[in-house]
């Protein structure tokens, strides 16, 4: 019996650190901006489920891009990741600062697809 105990316990923490993430990713309501010491706006509202049905997106790296060398990296997606895990509150020489990426991907991509909001308040609902 105490030998199973560190097996299951093992089980149950890879479950929680591997599997969890992808779930609560689907499960997104809003953006997380818990980043930004003092958010101009509230956080923009964000059903990432009913997003990718509605947009019809089927590759997570569509919009959890990867960037090796300033080139993107083909078939390579960073869902696992939080955004702020890559981009900072400031720019550098080879990336933009978190906010300007939000924008970029999320309205870049409405504004090329003729579809979704591009003003503030359409996502940064009060």
């Amino acid at each position: 019996m105490q030998a199973v105990t560190p097996i299951v316990l093992s089980l149950v923490f890879g479950w929680i650190v591997l599997v969890n993430p992808v779930w609560s990713q689907e499960e997104m309501t809003v953006v997380d901006n818990s980043v930004f010491d003092n958010p101009q706006r509230p956080p923009a509202i964000f059903d990432h489920e009913a997003h990718n049905e509605k947009a019809e997106i089927y590759d997570c790296a569509v919009c959890h891009h990867v960037y090796e060398d300033g080139e993107l990296v083909a078939d390579e997606s960073s869902e696992d990741q939080r955004c702020s895990d890559c981009h900072g509150l400031k720019a550098t020489d080879d990336q933009p600062a978190l906010i300007k990426a939000f924008h970029a991907n999320c309205k870049g991509c409405h504004q090329e697809q003729g579809r979704g909001p591009i003003m503030c308040g359409e996502c940064h609902i009060k």
